[in-house]
């Protein structure tokens, strides 16, 4: 540790324990002084502090030193008394409130992150102010009548030269009738040093009188103690003193008037060599002598083996006696009494070897007399004496201990005296870096006053932060307390300071609920002090708090509101967290050259439209010569980067706004922020608001302000949309910004209104690159700022294009003819258009002609048509690319429409993507061509499942056998199987049964099976080789299953049958067919629903299987067991009550052979192997119901082993799961629909748009297929 006199203590020690001197005054000197603003002690006490006084002194046993500092205590007679207690306690509130009056400034500032306040140096760290607190509260417990170092040692009477009889004055002032308290009662010694000064104004000159007084008075008192002090020999009162002398004083002084105004360089040398002529020569001698009479007489009576078994005999049988907090009172010439004068002259004049022999030798008699609080105070110094000795830490630190516990002991009348034990023990620690120590003192002083506590427990939060290792959670802590204190004592200027110290704490940590509360009450706080942007700034914090409670969050929005409202204006917050922006999730779609027909067209990815119109748009070199150089010209430099639109078109931001509150909130006018320009200034640099990186916060609000960002019809159009949010809702919301003229657009945030009275603003700053964000075209990626910010060009042609009446959900196999239907609103005409569809097995555009024939009728046979030519047109199979004829115009007034020809080719969820290319009329533009994308989602059911097995005829060489398996898979739909025909001419189909046994069956209703034999006959016939193959025209290759006259067949050689089989096989990957190596079937059947556009039911529920599609499992080790889930959905507005019933058997309603069952095949082309590989497998012919017949398998392939039998009541639109589990035995394929659902109406009436509801039903399980393969 350093020089102990060089510490803070050691300071405070060598200001507080001095020499005190008390001042009697007349008025006429205090008038004199007060000319100057200055009271008599106030002039004298910059002089009465020496810093090199150097001083010869010896000790007790004659060993000399010199004193270097020294420093004397003035107060005036009616001083030298303890504090009251209540004006002590308004003296330390001043302190405190004016410390937080002075530092108003630091509260508006950000608070220091907690890296910086951990690099900041001690000095800076603690306020200043604490330091004169600490004093306040040392001097409370002044003038005690247990300690001698606030015993005066002198006595300073002053007279002026003004004053009638000053001799007699100087007698009367120090009677006994106005000495203190102390010193009439016996405490103190009145036999005190007497030095008598006559103070002369010489603005009322007679010096001479002056001198003749000092005369008489050395006469009367002695030469050596009389001194003549003149002042104010300034006559014009304009004296400055740059100096610090009165500085301390000068928030007491007048501001129109300066300290010592009237005293001149004489004058301040004048006092200067009083003050120190009185120390030097007369109270230090009269000290040091003091301590060696005293230490003569003590050594005389206590001093010895003798003196000390006498004084313990003497105080034998006091240990009996009653206790006294206080204890015996001691008058100054008990020896008790005098050896403690001794102890603490030493210790004031820096002998801290006597000092401490001395309080060791009086701590043994108080504690027998049960003097506690002499005994305390003792110990007090001695724990003093060993600090500035530099000795024995253990014994210093046990001192403190002891006399602080025991000031505690004696309740409220040693409270005080704890405190400043306390303080002084902490200046201990500190001092020797043991903060952490240091701040349980802090803690054990706070005590029961508030505001005490308040600064003891800041005190404490900073040695937390200055320890080693650094304790930031007890720091922050701490401060909270301290802040809650504080603001309990209405100083609320201290309470948000302390506040923001905890916040660099807390600030990016989990301590979630901490951080509110503290934001929160800083909030408040501020707003009580009318600082309503401070407190807006800190309430925003907590209004996102999702995970406070409901009660929470209700507050904190009311009280939000509340300051708001106290502003008496509509507030604009900046980054407003009510609702919350998910920057991730913003999306910004415009149009340049693609425009989008949907929403859903705009969201698919922009990789997939590239790869679809590849061969559409113009080759690059066409693109370099048409639209980039001439962009090149027409654009300025600065935005050869900017995305494209166009005047007229809207540019949509998709923003996710989401509640993270428990409570419902109201945002109304939500809209875009922009800025448009109408010309190209290149000398706009991006700092003025082009560039989101460089605007700050005060630029978005003031340009959120002007009218750049108001709905300007001349410039742009903004929509504004109003919403309401429930707890916890998240609402995607599309903004759009449509800009009128030609220019350049920036869209810089978003803005709203909170409940009516709140707007927020949102910049879309640096955050949003992480979004995703619809690319126009595929480029490298690109700042933010190219995102939102757009070059306008003028209007352009924009397509509107629609396939009328596309449905949502259909069958397998469904065939529709469709409508295109496209729309031109410019008054500029379009040319060149082509289009091109993604899945031509679904979609196929079909001729013109066919948009005046009846459909389906045009499908069917005429009387001219022709079965000889069956091959595909190449060209137009093999293109996916259609070119509109040239005469085709789209003008405003009549839009084009044409057919497209729509199959459903396979089960599952299927996206159509079509894209139409046209160009502009006009040449000039900067963009010379456009395209239009439309997305068509839809669901495709299962609807019939279709098998053919083929034998060869035994008889004959070019016929075989051929066998077809039809099962209705639909749970509610029936069909009418209408005609089955072979692809290719050289084909002959002849159905085997009779008509009779198939057309009796006319409808097949939903779980029913079919069976058919025919006969397929090869028509192919070579002739010589020089001849050319040709092709029987006589022959059938259409069976109709219906009764009725064969001209209903439909003719499977046109369009749309030939050109959407040439593309099943192409998706099949199988090549043109040969001679007799495989043959394709085209089923045609027809809907009897009464509804072709989509799927009814007259049941409440639906439910979907979940689980593996293929599994593999090693059958030689165990059987497999399989884990599937079904959910089951009730779509009424009733409760259902559902039963699953799981069967190891195929149910009556939906059975058929093992051949049809077992095969994978839905309706569509399937392969039909080669002849010679086909194996006879039965010959049973006609219609297949009824029950399967027995398997040849002794054992199932599969059983279900979960719950046979499960009941659950579905409450109105809700759903749940049921666990399903299966046993496999043997590899296969498996068709797991063997079970049943059967519902009925818990609660039901009324009636439905057909008749009566429905209380009850059945439900066949759907088909799910599980592929179960043997592990290698």
């Amino acid at each position: 540790m350093a020089d102990p006199a060089n510490t803070k203590l050691g300071r405070m020690l060598l200001d507080e324990i001095t020499p005190v001197v008390m001042v009697l005054r007349t008025p006429l000197v205090e008038e004199s002084c007060r000319k100057n603003g200055l009271s008599l002690i106030e002039m004298l006490a910059p002089f009465s502090n020496f810093n090199n006084i150097d001083v010869p002194v010896r000790t007790a046993s004659d060993q000399p030193y010199r004193l270097r500092k020294f420093r004397l205590r003035l107060f005036y007679g009616s001083e030298v008394r303890q504090p009251n207690i209540e004006a002590a306690k308004e003296r330390l509130k001043q302190v405190i409130t004016f410390s937080g009056d002075k530092d108003i400034s630091e509260l508006c500032s950000d608070p220091p992150d907690i890296e910086s306040l951990i690099a900041t140096s001690k000095q800076e760290l603690v306020p200043s102010w604490f330091q004169n607190f600490n004093k306040e509260l040392i001097d409370v417990v002044a003038f005690s009548e247990h300690e001698a170092f606030d015993h005066p040692v002198a006595c300073l009477v002053a007279v002026s030269s003004k004053d009638k009889d000053p001799i007699d004055k100087f007698v009367d002032l120090f009677n006994t009738n106005q000495l203190p308290p102390l010193l009439n009662d016996g405490a103190m010694d009145p036999k005190i040093l007497k030095y008598f000064l006559l103070v002369h104004d010489n603005q009322d000159g007679m010096l001479e009188k002056a001198s003749g007084i000092l005369t008489e008075m050395r006469s009367t008192f002695g030469a050596n103690d009389c001194r003549l002090l003149c002042i104010n020999t300034s006559a014009d009162g304009t004296e400055e003193h740059q100096g610090t002398l009165w500085a301390s004083y000068k928030n007491s002084i007048s501001n129109n008037k300066q300290y010592g105004c009237f005293l001149n360089a004489d004058d301040i040398e004048e006092l200067r060599s009083t003050m120190h002529d009185f120390s030097s020569k007369h109270i230090i001698p009269h000290m040091e002598l003091k301590i060696r009479v005293l230490n003569q007489q003590i050594s005389a009576t206590r001093r010895g083996f003798r003196n000390q078994i006498r004084n313990l005999w003497w105080r034998k049988g006091k240990d009996d006696a009653p206790e006294n907090a206080n204890g015996p009172m001691y008058t100054f010439s008990s020896i008790e009494s005098q050896i403690r004068v001794l102890g603490d002259y030493a210790f004031m004049l820096r002998d801290y070897e006597l000092a401490l022999s001395n309080y060791r030798l009086i701590s043994t008699d108080y504690k027998l007399d049960k003097a506690w609080k002499h005994y305390a105070g003792v110990q007090e110094m001695m724990g003093l004496t060993y600090f500035m000795l530099d000795q024995s830490r253990k014994d210093a630190e046990y001192c403190m201990e002891n006399a602080f516990t025991t000031y505690l002991k004696m309740g409220p009348s040693g409270g005080r005296n704890a405190t400043r034990c306390g303080i002084w023990w902490a200046e201990m620690l500190k001092a020797r870096d043991e903060f952490k120590d240091a701040a349980g003192v802090y803690f054990r002083i706070s005590g029961e006053e508030p505001l005490h506590s308040a600064v003891m427990l800041e005190q404490a939060s900073y040695c937390f932060l200055l320890s080693t290792p650094t304790m930031l959670r007890k720091y922050g802590f701490h401060l909270v307390l301290s802040g809650d204190l504080y603001r309990k004592c209405d100083q609320t200027k201290h309470a948000i300071r302390t506040y923001r110290g905890a916040l660099s704490v807390f600030k990016g940590t989990t301590w979630s609920r901490i951080r509110d509360h503290v934001h929160f009450h800083i909030g408040r706080w501020y707003a009580s002090l009318g600082m309503f942007d401070e407190a807006i700034k800190h309430v925003l914090e907590v209004l996102a708090c999702g995970h406070q409670t409901k009660a929470t969050q209700e507050l904190f929005l009311r009280d939000f509101f509340q300051i708001i409202q106290e502003t008496g204006k509509t507030y604009e917050v900046l980054r407003l967290q009510l609702p919350v922006i998910n920057f991730p999730l913003i999306k910004v779609v415009f149009e340049d050259h693609r425009t989008y027909a949907s929403t859903a067209a705009a969201s698919v990815r922009e990789s997939l439209w590239q790869s679809l119109e590849e061969d559409m748009i113009p080759s690059l070199s066409v693109m370099k010569t048409n639209w980039l150089e001439s962009q090149q010209k027409v654009l300025p430099k600065k935005y050869k980067e900017s995305n494209v639109c166009v005047a007229g078109e809207a540019i949509k931001v998709e923003i996710s706004f989401r509640n993270p509150l428990q409570i419902p909130i109201s945002i109304s006018n939500v809209s875009l922020i922009c800025k448009h320009s109408a010309e190209f200034d290149e000398t706009e640099s991006d700092a003025n608001g082009f560039s989101i990186d460089h605007q700050n916060d005060k630029e978005l609000r003031a340009v959120s302000n002007s009218g750049e960002f108001s709905l300007d019809t001349s410039l742009f159009t903004l929509s504004e949309i109003d919403i309401s949010m429930r707890g916890g809702e998240t609402i995607l919301v599309q903004l759009t910004v449509t800009p009128k003229i030609e220019g350049s657009l920036k869209v810089v945030g978003v803005r709203w209104k909170l409940s009516g009275s709140v707007v927020g603003i949102c910049n879309f700053n640096s955050d949003i690159i992480r979004k995703k964000v619809t690319k126009r075209k595929k480029k490298p990626k690109q700042p933010v700022k190219d995102n939102l910010q757009f070059l306008v060009i003028k209007s352009l042609p924009r397509l509107e294009g629609v396939v009328d009446n596309f449905p949502k959900t259909v069958y397998a196999g469904d065939l529709r003819r469709l409508t295109l239907e496209l729309r031109n609103p410019s008054k500029i005409s379009v040319k060149n258009l082509k289009m091109k569809i993604s899945h031509p097995r679904y979609l196929i555009i079909a001729d013109q002609e066919v948009m005046n024939s009846e459909f389906p009728t045009c499908l069917r046979k005429q009387e001219s048509s022709s079965e000889s030519c069956t091959q595909v047109d190449a060209a137009r199979a093999a293109s996916s690319l259609f070119v509109f004829p040239e005469t085709t115009a789209i003008s405003s007034e009549t839009p084009l429409k044409w057919p497209l020809w729509f199959r459903a080719a396979a089960a599952g969820s299927i996206s159509l993507y079509i894209t139409v290319y046209y160009e502009m009329e006009d040449e000039s533009s900067v963009i010379t061509y456009r395209t239009l994308r439309m997305h068509y989602n839809l669901e495709v059911l299962p609807s019939l499942e279709v098998s053919f097995q083929t034998s060869p005829c035994s008889s004959k060489l070019q016929e075989f056998l051929v066998r077809m398996d039809v099962i209705n898979r639909t749970s509610s739909e029936t069909f009418q199987i209408h005609q089955l025909s072979c692809v290719g001419d050289q084909w002959e189909l002849v159905l085997l049964q009779p008509m009779e046994s198939v057309s009796s069956l006319k409808l097949l209703m939903a779980g029913q099976a079919l069976s058919c034999f025919f006969k397929l006959k090869n028509r192919r016939t070579r002739q010589s080789t020089e001849e050319n193959t040709f092709l029987a025209t006589s022959g059938r290759a259409d069976v109709k299953l219906v009764d009725g006259d064969s001209t209903g067949l439909y003719d499977t050689y046109i369009s749309p049958f030939i050109l959407f089989h040439h593309h099943e096989r192409v998706h099949q990957e199988k090549q043109e067919q040969g001679h007799g190596g495989t043959v394709d079937f085209i089923l045609i059947s027809e809907s009897r629903s009464g509804s072709d556009a989509g799927v009814a039911s007259k049941s409440p529920i639906w439910w979907l299987i979940d689980g593996p599609r293929s599994v593999r499992h090693d059958f030689s080790a165990a059987f497999c067991e399989i884990n599937l889930s079904m959910t089951v959905y009730n779509s009424s507005e009733d409760v259902v009550s559902v039963r699953v019933l799981t069967l190891d058997y195929t149910p009556a309603i939906n059975s058929a052979t093992s051949a049809a069952s077992g095969s994978g095949n839905e309706v569509g082309w399937h392969d039909i192997s080669h002849v010679s590989e086909i194996k006879v497998t039965s010959d049973v012919t006609g219609v297949r119901a009824g029950k399967a017949p027995p398997s040849t398998d002794s054992v199932s392939p599969f059983i279900w082993s979960g719950t046979s039998s499960t009941r659950l009541n579905l409450e109105p639109l809700s759903s749940a799961q049921v666990p399903l589990q299966i046993c496999v035995f043997s590899p296969g394929t498996f068709d797991l629909s063997n079970y049943i659902l059967y519902w009925n109406l818990v609660s039901s009436g009324g009636h439905d748009a057909d008749g009566p509801k429905v209380s009850s039903g059945t439900c066949q399980g759907h088909s799910y297929h599980i592929a179960v393969l043997q592990k290698e």
